[in-house]
């Protein structure tokens, strides 16, 4: 899973309306949207509906990105390859949704949020089919590539529309659950796959995939409204214009599709030209491909400890992700706090705190992952009872949130002109550590063994848990020298 992540989108003021000079569409008339256009004016209740199918829409993809896991044996076996062969349905998805933000995540400033779920999830949908029917390990693998890149259009845009519709003092809840959602997805996977693999054949894990696709299709055309300001701006001008009979010279030049270009090219080399210059962000970005890494890594490292361990089978092996996920929810229900806190910090600061504020919540978190991580190393003995490992990944999953949300947040503020970059920097590393891990992940294990092996990583996520600490105390001064970050 890449998973998507928040970035900073043009929004609407929290008292007026957005207008047409204001965005740099350069018409001479002041349009702008009035209190029923806003969307920061919608009801709650339209906007968290909005909200929870756009985050149940996010955990669908990420979901697709593990559902694979426990379908590898049947893989194996019907298209007569190895087990190691058919791990790269993972691998090959989760490369998918790294690349596809580089070239697709452009198209919503030009297009608007609601053409990019369509078309997004429409492929993603279509793409499945031959996934489910393919009829050799060759087209299996061709689509799920290319399922994983149609659906990381939708990721790469999905926090938009949550900072579309709440104002900054609003925000913080439901961009929390957006953030979480994308990395609850490859916890569910295992859970679904795994009691359909023990019970029918394995194309029934990508049949169920299909029928949950759809019916997230329908509820983004039917439940997600159009957010995105300028775009919002841009149809009010034209309807005003074809009712007064005036021509609309909307791209008539073909700027726009100059413009379009120029942006892709831009999304394509700026993250990874960040990576190179700024050694903050690539060690941040470093930290959170580690922890994505690790996690899809756990998909082939769960059966080795629980089936060859404790004669777990598929379904029950499943079962055994559910303290990652609790592990999550735990670092949801936890959100109040931090807002709690992040006001203080913000009034202690006269309404303007640094972005080294938003790496609190990684402090913990850093601590969290190392704990879970060695706890879970030395009981996965086969004399300790399963329950310990399972416990212990709960302050695991805790921790990875706390990381990804601390993270996020802090290279959407620290770099905020160019945040989508930042963003997008952080997705092609994590997408890239999370579709290499799965690959050397039984051989580690066959190597070291389950201690040996899982205490490895919990020292490597060691060596990175000081970060938080140190970039929250040097990072103005590090910032100042920057030629990316706000000073």
């Amino acid at each position: 899973m890449s998973s998507s992540s928040p970035s900073p989108q043009t929004t609407l003021n929290d008292d007026k309306g957005l207008s047409d000079k204001e965005n740099g569409y350069g018409n001479q008339s002041e349009v702008t949207l009035g209190p029923s256009e806003d969307p920061k004016q919608m009801p709650s209740s339209r906007k968290w509906l909005a909200v929870l199918v756009i985050s149940s829409a996010a955990t669908c993809v990420t979901c697709a990105s593990s559902i694979a896991a426990f379908a590898e044996a049947g893989e194996a076996q019907d298209f007569h390859v190895s087990r190691e062969v058919t791990i790269l349905g993972i691998s090959l998805f989760v490369a998918g949704l790294g690349c596809g933000p580089l070239l697709l995540g452009p198209l919503s400033e030009f297009y608007g949020r609601n053409p990019v779920y369509w078309t997004s999830y429409s492929l993603f949908w279509a793409f499945s089919w031959p996934v489910a029917f393919a009829p050799n390990i060759v087209v299996y693998l061709i689509f799920r590539f290319l399922c994983g890149f149609s659906g990381s259009a939708f990721l790469s845009v999905a926090g938009g529309s949550v900072s579309d519709m709440f104002s900054n003092a609003t925000v913080a809840n439901p961009m929390a659950v957006y953030t979480l959602s994308p990395f609850i997805g490859p916890v569910l996977g295992p859970l679904i796959s795994g009691f359909i693999n023990q019970h029918i054949s394995w194309r029934w894990t990508y049949r169920v995939q299909l029928i949950w696709v759809f019916f997230e299709l329908i509820a983004l055309i039917l439940f997600v409204p159009e957010t995105y300001g300028p775009i919002l701006i841009q149809r009010k001008t034209a309807r005003l214009r074809r009712s007064k009979g005036q021509f609309d010279p909307e791209d008539a030049d073909g700027s726009n599709r100059k413009s379009l270009l120029n942006a892709i090219v831009i999304s394509c080399y700026k993250p990874f030209q960040l990576l190179i210059y700024d050694r903050m962000a690539l060690f941040l970005d470093l930290w959170n491909a580690l922890l994505l890494g690790i996690l899809y890594l756990a998909f082939q490292a769960f059966p080795v400890i629980f089936e060859e361990g404790h004669g777990f089978n598929e379904q029950s092996t499943g079962l055994t992700f559910l303290g990652i996920g609790l592990g999550m929810v735990l670092a949801l229900s936890t959100q109040p706090f931090w807002n709690k806190l992040y006001a203080r910090e913000t009034a202690k600061h006269g309404g303007n705190p640094p972005p080294e504020m938003r790496l609190i919540m990684g402090m913990p978190g850093g601590i969290l992952v190392s704990i879970g991580l060695f706890w879970i190393a030395f009981t996965t003995y086969p004399h300790v009872h399963w329950i310990w490992p399972i416990i212990a990944s709960i302050p695991f999953g805790t921790g990875i949130a706390f990381v990804f949300t601390s993270t996020f947040t802090y290279l959407v503020t620290a770099y905020r002109p160019i945040a989508a970059s930042a963003m997008a920097s952080n997705s092609a590393l994590r997408s890239a550590f999370a579709a290499g891990f799965p690959l050397f992940a039984p051989a580690m294990y066959r190597r070291l063994g389950t201690v040996g092996a899982t205490a490895l990583l919990g020292g490597l996520t060691t060596l990175m848990a000081p970060l938080p600490f140190i970039f929250h105390r040097f990072g103005p001064q590090i910032r100042a020298k920057s030629r990316f970050a706000v000073s």
